[in-house]
């Protein structure tokens, strides 16, 4: 495992969430108290729903919410009632708790490509030059049975000259109709947190942790900022092959 990278093995969603939500609040106390603002990537899944039901319930009044920009690491290009739109699963449980004011969502109404176009100018205009993005202070990320991460699944491509993609390309046997935001972003982060649960993933884990680099195959290999630190938020099940 790189030396930027921290493993932390809770025994269960519940634990882990918890943990999660008091490092996601000393972060962005930081960074409101440092740099006026906090701009937090989100991810979707059921994995990051306890931790979103802890920061929009018990912990709300933790951090100053007017200083949080709320972006996602993707989308699925499904109306915002749909169960599977990661904005409106968020906004359920947590962003309407906390009277967010500044949301950057992904326009889940447009075909992937505009979408991408659209939220690509929508991260220009946050970005620290020469960058054409923001250094988010923190990303969510999740991790699935096969390693994608975001919507990078295995077989995308590895190099990409963009902060966004449209992901069109059949996954598990159906179009993905996606947008996620690429490497690229990701590895200009200050802080990103791997949320992995469930024994299915295993395997997987033990293999982008510790295994052969293929990123490729494992896109969640792909996430390594080039200044800032990855923690892996991780359940006894997802852990049980490594050995410690």
């Amino acid at each position: 495992m790189k030396s930027n990278h921290q493993l932390q093995i809770f025994k269960d969603t519940a634990e882990l969430s918890n943990h999660a939500a008091n490092a996601f609040i000393e972060i962005a106390s930081h960074a409101i108290a440092q740099r006026g603002r906090f701009l937090v990537a989100l991810s979707g899944g059921n994995t990051p729903m306890r931790l979103y039901d802890l920061l929009g319930n018990q912990f709300q009044n933790k951090v100053d919410w007017k200083q949080v920009h709320f972006f996602w690491g993707d989308e699925r290009c499904v109306p915002v009632d749909d169960a599977g739109n990661s904005y409106g699963q968020a906004k359920n449980i947590f962003l309407d708790k906390v009277n967010a004011i500044n949301i950057h969502r992904i326009k889940s109404d447009l075909k992937p490509a505009d979408a991408a176009i659209d939220f690509a100018n929508t991260l220009k205009v946050f970005s620290e030059p020469p960058l054409e993005w923001p250094r988010f202070d923190l990303v969510l990320l999740g991790m699935g049975d096969d390693g994608h991460t975001a919507s990078l699944f295995p077989g995308s491509p590895v190099e990409v000259d963009s902060p966004t993609l449209a992901v069109t390309a059949n996954y598990q046997d159906r179009p993905a109709n996606r947008v996620t935001l690429t490497q690229n972003v990701f590895n200009d982060a200050h802080n990103i947190f791997f949320l992995v649960t469930g024994k299915s993933k295993a395997e997987t884990l033990l293999n982008v942790l510790n295994g052969e680099y293929k990123p490729e195959l494992y896109p969640a290999q792909r996430i390594n900022p080039h200044d800032g630190k990855v923690i892996w938020f991780v359940d006894e099940a997802a852990a049980s092959q490594i050995k410690n």
